[in-house]
């Protein structure tokens, strides 16, 4: 008998039917309500909130079995706060991915509710796994848990478009132990997916939903509600959708906290007067980045005249960070996302994460740089919880593609302080004389710490021996711009030359 773990007991979702195919194996849709045509209000006049849309059906798959099995670029692992739970889905998982995945969860530690965090598939068919943690269930808490289910499923897509993943796996995050109701679940779970596909689906192939039997009568009984298969279907169905289909991004509407957001959040008693510059920052919106650089300098004024200390400093940086990582984490930047400029790969030699920035695919005068530092933050919060390198390729790269200094120097007094301690090495491959002479003036004048990070590869090879080749996802225009000058970058600076001297 073949183990748990066997290669033959993946499945390939190539092969497996997609929700549109499935259309008949359900039996005959349920009649349409009777007396339509006496004075009710037709099809035409009052139009279901979701559509027949056979592009999107084509995308979803009802597989009902372990999604541990399943070949998609990632699965999700349904866990808790300490990324230890003990429940089938997971068990089935760690199982199947081996000792390693523990290992790496130990680094991981933690994970709030409602957030997702991004592993390595190691054994398993998936080649990466996305954890997240669902809600425990309470009836007089319904709404908190309502809306941190929904992030579950929202960060999860969010990872899979941001990390370029072509499909996912997803089962029912919510676990019996935590005891929501299957039923109130699962109808988060579709809108949310069919909200996102709408908006972000040219970025994903595939989505699964993978249930277990007793699961499965549920989500085939609902799938018809929110991804009708047909227009008889769509009608059909109009009647039995409920009347709470969240806002346009599928998310909980709740009237009275959109009150209370607009408030100023946060206590504001025993306000010192270095909080007084916190006026300036309760906004992050047009114009932030001369705010944020306005702000900086009059800290260090302050700091100079002995008005505020350095832990006061600190505490507001904190403070104006989380502000733009709650941003960066509520706004749309998908079609930053969309540009692949920036994605995580393998580890290096050491083991720490591998991010890689592709200047070429940066369109500095055609997109919006504020958001362009939102999704840098949104991408990188996670990473930089340890250690990690960058890769940045240079590689016909021209000035639509550069970043300018300001934006750079913004860029690195916004961060969290984790960003600048836990980047362990930058990597310039294929750098140009002025990419090395101002990248030495930024590194020596705008910024501290970072000079001695900084490595210059004029190849591949070099890099090569920092990261090994299969640990890092290079562009092809790269791959066939170094096979064209490398021979020739060897013949004239010598194998080993790297750095500015």
């Amino acid at each position: 008998m073949d183990p748990l773990g066997a290669r033959s007991q993946f499945v390939d979702v190539q092969t497996l039917p997609t929700w549109q195919q499935q259309l008949g194996e359900d039996g005959p849709p349920p009649p349409p309500p009777p007396d339509q045509s006496d004075g009710l209000p037709s099809r035409e006049s009052f139009p279901s909130p979701f559509p027949f849309r056979a592009d999107i059906n084509r995308k979803v798959i009802l597989y009902s079995g372990s999604v541990a099995l399943l070949n998609c670029t990632a699965i999700v692992n349904p866990s808790n706060e300490t990324l230890s739970d003990k429940n089938p889905v997971s068990d089935g998982i760690h199982q199947l991915a081996g000792p390693e995945l523990r290992d790496e969860l130990l680094k991981v530690r933690a994970c709030r509710t409602g957030d997702a965090k991004l592993t390595k598939g190691f054994n398993l068919a998936a080649r990466f796994i996305i954890h997240t943690v669902g809600p425990k269930y309470k009836s007089k808490y319904r709404t908190a848990a309502e809306s941190s289910l929904y992030s579950c499923y929202r960060n999860i897509l969010q990872l899979v478009t941001e990390q370029s993943m072509s499909s996912v796996g997803i089962c029912v995050v919510t676990t019996s132990k935590r005891g929501y109701p299957l039923e109130d679940a699962t109808h988060i779970a579709l809108r949310t997916v069919r909200r996102f596909l709408e908006k972000h689906g040219n970025s994903i192939e595939t989505v699964v939903f993978a249930v277990s039997d007793s699961e499965e009568p549920v989500f085939r009984r609902l799938l018809p509600l929110y991804y009708p298969r047909s227009e008889d279907e769509e009608r059909t169905s109009l009647p039995l959708i409920p009347a709470d289909i969240g806002n346009s991004e599928g998310e909980p509407v709740v009237p009275e906290r959109q009150i209370r957001i607009a408030e100023k959040p946060g206590n504001l008693e025993e306000e010192s007067e270095e909080d007084s510059l916190e006026a300036d920052l309760v906004q992050v919106g047009n114009h932030a980045f001369a705010r944020m650089e306005g702000d900086v300098d009059k800290q260090r004024k302050l700091i100079l005249q002995g008005h505020m200390s350095e832990a006061a400093v600190q505490k507001q940086h904190q403070r104006n960070y989380s502000r733009w990582l709650c941003r960066a984490r509520a706004e749309d930047l998908s079609d930053i996302a969309a540009l692949k400029a920036l994605y995580q790969t393998g580890v290096d030699m050491c083991g720490r994460t591998v991010m890689v920035v592709v200047g070429r695919n940066i369109p500095v005068t055609l997109i919006d740089v504020e958001k362009a530092l939102l999704y840098f933050i949104h991408v990188m919060d996670p990473i930089t919880v340890k250690e990690y390198v960058m890769v940045y390729f240079h590689t016909l790269t021209g000035e639509h593609n550069h970043l300018d200094s300001d934006f750079l120097k913004n860029l690195y007094d916004i961060v969290d302080t984790k960003f600048k301690k836990n980047l362990k090495a930058f990597y310039f491959v294929h750098p140009s004389f002025r990419s090395k002479v101002s990248t030495w003036f930024f590194t020596t004048f705008s910024v501290s710490g970072l000079k001695d990070k900084v490595r210059y590869l004029d190849g591949l090879q070099q890099l090569f021996t920092c990261i090994r080749p299969e640990q890092i996802d290079i562009p092809p225009f790269v791959l066939e711009y170094d096979s064209r000058v490398s021979p020739q970058l060897s013949g004239a600076t010598g194998p080993n030359r790297i750095g500015l001297d």
